[in-house]
């Protein structure tokens, strides 16, 4: 019957959603919202109302409402959830949150992943099933028919701790999964750049709620397989790709960490102190608008708003411009939809919104690249061509180590010139981080590591830093200017002599330059410098609040 239907190819999505749920009925058992987020959330995994001394993390609902977004504590007892049925837009994700706002840095416990796939008609609904039971990627514990495509659950026996060294991971993990269940068979948005990478925190349409086709067409789930483990999904994928390094849960009581670990106590809990992080040149938020207003895809509008969510942490943007920005985007994005049934909406802004949040503040390019299809290909070497960058690096490396000893006989590093480099530039890019973190990202020995680890601290590179970078290149420019003859030898051979010399004293003198300027750390402000990824991501770190 549900087969005969599908067979009409001019089918509405009104249509579409009701085919689905009589595919799903037909061979899946369909269940309450009650029962769906009981199974999430264990009777126990929450406080009890009225039970501060539970000391236990919470959900968060976010309901919107216009234009604006509130959000509700969910209970042990998951009432805040039963009684949203019917909304018009509510928001949950299968997380436990310490606090009372949906932020990263509130998180606590992963209860399961959730992937949103689009683009999904009768054919790549049997195609999607198919796969999962022939073992090309797993079988989801729910199913959700959200209106216009799906939400695939994988919810965990037991709950992952979301440390925050695990997000960028669990993020990763999540993104692998998503490449093996959206394919040319699952959905019929079949190129890659229609592919939605979201992260771990991400929301979706709670279940009994409207769907974007209105309050006849609620969100419905059924129960499709069973709860799995994070090994059993790690099975599914390529070695690398895989979560490890994590514990399911921590045997530490906070009383007993406040024993074991005294000083991160004081700092962390007592007196409520953050990571230090990065600080972005404004112009890094000013240029992604542009792009939007350029490049933003239909099927990539509301992930192009998220990322400019992200880059106003990231560039210290207030919240209410950002808002007013988006605000802004919403009639030029909406107009570039020529489907009726595909507009974005207020709540579609709002909901992007969800990313302004200290957890982004280490979005990268290649993470904007993928959710938002628009091409950023990287600005490598600060805009200098290999051979000017190539020739400073091996200046800096000569007065590091002024007899040679970096080299090997075929011109590579010897483990402490380039090692001690490797060290630093990961402790700037993770100053809080651990030796034991060093050694698992870098692949050097741990004892390398703990050698360099001290000489290579971190430091603080502001502003007025980059400044006095600028005033030193245009002293250098006039110092190459008096170097440079004004009329060049006639033989090549005297050329390239002459070349050689002028270069390598640009090199001593760029040094010399720097040393003066910065001190003993000259030459971390300047490996910092050269590392800049991009002309608009020259990065200032402070130690603020996380």
């Amino acid at each position: 019957m549900v087969e005969k239907k599908a067979k009409n190819k001019s089918m509405t999505d009104k249509q579409s959603y009701r085919v689905k749920n009589e595919y799903l009925a037909e061979n899946y058992s369909e269940v309450t919202s009650m029962e769906f987020y009981r199974e999430m959330f264990p009777l126990g995994s929450f406080e009890r109302r009225g039970h501060l001394e539970d000391a236990k993390a919470n959900g968060i609902l976010t309901v919107i409402e216009g234009d604006k977004a509130r959000n509700y504590v969910v209970f042990d007892d998951l009432k805040e959830i039963v009684g949203q049925k019917g909304a018009e837009f509510a928001i949950m994700s299968p997380i436990g949150y310490s606090g009372r706002n949906r932020t990263a840095k509130n998180a606590r416990w992963l209860y399961g992943i959730a992937i949103d796939l689009d683009g999904v008609e009768y054919q790549n609904l049997r195609d999607l099933f198919f796969q999962a039971k022939n073992g090309f990627f797993p079988q989801p514990t729910y199913t959700v028919n959200s209106g216009h495509g799906l939400h695939l659950y994988y919810l965990f026996e037991r709950p992952v701790p979301l440390y925050l060294h695990l997000h960028d991971k669990l993020r990763s993990f999540k993104y692998a999964l998503t490449d093996l269940v959206w394919n040319r068979y699952t959905s019929t948005y079949t190129e890659r750049e229609q592919v939605q990478y979201q992260g771990i925190f991400q929301g979706f349409r709670v279940v009994g709620t409207q769907s974007k086709l209105g309050k006849r067409y609620p969100v419905k789930v059924f129960r499709t397989g069973e709860k799995t483990t994070v090994e059993q999904l790690n099975s599914y994928l390529a070695e690398d790709k895989r979560m490890t390094g994590f514990h399911y849960q921590s045997d530490l009581t906070l009383a007993q960490a406040k024993e074991k670990y005294p000083e991160w106590y004081e700092r962390r809990i007592k007196r409520g102190e953050g990571r230090g992080r990065w600080h972005v040149n404004r112009a890094l938020y000013d240029w992604w608008i542009k792009k939007i207003e350029e490049s933003a895809s239909p099927g990539h509008r509301y992930h192009c708003l998220s990322v400019l969510a992200a880059y106003a942490v990231k560039c210290d943007v207030a919240e209410d411009e950002l808002l007013s920005d988006a605000m802004r985007l919403l009639p030029i994005l909406d107009a570039r939809s020529d489907d009726d049934h595909n507009r974005l909406t207020r709540r579609d802004v709002l909901d992007a919104m969800q990313l302004y949040q200290e957890s982004y503040v280490n979005f990268s390019r290649a993470e904007a690249e993928r959710v938002s299809g628009i091409s950023m290909p990287p600005n490598k070497r600060n805009g200098r061509k290999q051979k000017v960058h190539m020739a400073t690096m091996r200046a800096v490396q000569g007065v590091i180590y002024p007899n040679g000893e970096w080299r090997e006989g075929n011109g590579r590093p010897k483990g402490s010139g380039t090692k001690k480099l490797t060290v630093f530039r990961w402790r700037q890019r993770h100053p809080e981080g651990r030796k034991a973190d060093c050694v698992r990202d870098t692949g050097l020995t741990k004892p390398t590591v703990y050698k360099w680890w001290d000489e290579a601290s971190p430091i603080n590179f502001q502003e007025a830093d980059r400044e006095r970078f600028i005033s030193l290149q245009q002293q250098l420019r006039q110092e190459i200017s008096q170097m440079t003859p004004r009329k060049m030898p006639a033989s090549d051979k005297e050329k390239q002599a002459l070349k050689k010399q002028i270069q390598e004293s640009i090199n001593k003198r760029s040094v010399a330059l720097v040393k003066e300027a910065f001190g003993d750390a000259w030459w971390k402000y300047t490996v910092m410098f050269w590392d800049s990824p991009t002309a608009v991501e020259d990065q200032t770190r402070s130690s603020g609040k996380e």
